[in-house]
């Protein structure tokens, strides 16, 4: 990704509030309720997903038909929901934006869906490296030995994770 710039940001309306929970509900559950707050904005950004500012803080990102937290919203409001925990041989890796591998994969929550966003944490503190999107269901994963499972969007020191606003 080039570096990510807001050409503005501005609140949104209750019904759009409304979708982005709702979008938020279906990727995390109840864990949701963590992101509430009275000023929500939109970064518009020339990037290839929504930012959506929660107390001035890019919390969530949103792309089609899910939202989810980044990185600084799941460090700042820790959830459990969609995750995929790697070894400690992968941090190195996850951190530098590569893609999701089966070998370096130790669990993966149930709730991991093909197509959806899923965290994906390091197995000793459970800290944050990327925001993934799976390939395959959970359980397809753990009956996987190798190949791809889920591609990066976004990872620490990345433009999202370094964005000032």
């Amino acid at each position: 990704m080039a570096e990510i710039s807001i050409r503005k940001r501005h609140a949104i309306k209750k019904s759009q509030v409304a979708e982005i929970k709702k979008m938020l509900t279906a990727s995390i559950g109840a864990e949701a309720a963590l992101f509430e707050s009275s000023l929500i904005e939109r970064a518009e950004t020339d990037a290839a997903v929504s930012l959506y500012l929660i107390d001035k803080k890019p919390l969530l990102i949103s792309r089609d038909s899910w939202a989810f937290p980044t990185l600084r919203g799941a460090v700042l409001r820790p959830f459990q929901a969609r995750r995929i925990a790697v070894d400690s041989g992968a941090v190195s890796f996850m951190v530098n934006g590569a893609d999701v591998m089966r070998p370096g994969i130790v669990s993966v929550s149930r709730d991991v869906v093909a197509g959806g966003p899923a965290l994906v944490v390091d197995e000793r503190h459970g800290k944050p490296l990327a925001v993934v999107i799976a390939l395959y269901d959970a359980a397809d994963i753990l009956a996987m030995e190798k190949g791809k499972v889920a591609k990066n969007i976004h990872h620490i020191g990345d433009e999202i994770w370094n964005l000032e606003i």
